[in-house]
């Protein structure tokens, strides 16, 4: 049996809003400010889909939910993870393992890591050990820096028994 693998790389920026709640990974994190998009703004979930979209040679997520379509206004990014998951299941591939970078001068992401791994490894049918995620900070530099917003990288691999 051969098998083959493809990697997907993705990558989110999400400035800060007043009067928003901040979701990242599926989980509420405690914070004064929470990120202005359309869905619900979880630019880690964001930068997961967009790899996995990537890595299975398919559309960028914005083809897939335009934040012009008023049915995406506020949507939970788990059920649009969970929609490309199926998608790329559809494509004869399964998920080797995720790999984030939050890059965030604040709020704190340590403290919120198990349960944002319980979420993608219910989501993407993976043990919590094949998750890594990890944050840092641009020691006070740029828009991330000053507090403005926070960016996250993903990268996945996708597994296709042939």
């Amino acid at each position: 049996m051969k098998m083959s693998f493809r990697v997907g790389m993705g990558y989110d920026f999400h400035p800060f809003e007043e009067g928003r709640r901040l979701v990242l990974g599926g989980v509420e994190i405690s914070y004064h400010r929470g990120l202005k998009g359309h869905s619900d703004a979880d630019a880690l979930l964001h930068a997961i889909t967009d790899a996995l979209l990537g890595a299975a040679g398919l559309k960028d997520m914005g083809s897939y939910f335009p934040d012009s379509d008023p049915q995406y206004r506020g949507m939970s990014s788990l059920l649009i993870l969970e929609k490309v998951y199926r998608l790329v299941l559809g494509k004869g591939f399964s998920v080797g393992n995720v790999d984030v970078t939050v890059i965030a001068q604040e709020p704190r992401i340590q403290p919120h890591i198990e349960a944002i791994k319980a979420n993608l490894a219910r989501t993407l049918h993976l043990k919590p050990d094949e998750i890594g995620i990890k944050a840092t900070t641009m020691e006070g530099k740029g828009t991330i820096g000053r507090g403005e917003g926070l960016a996250v990288q993903a990268v996945v691999l996708l597994i296709k028994e042939d």
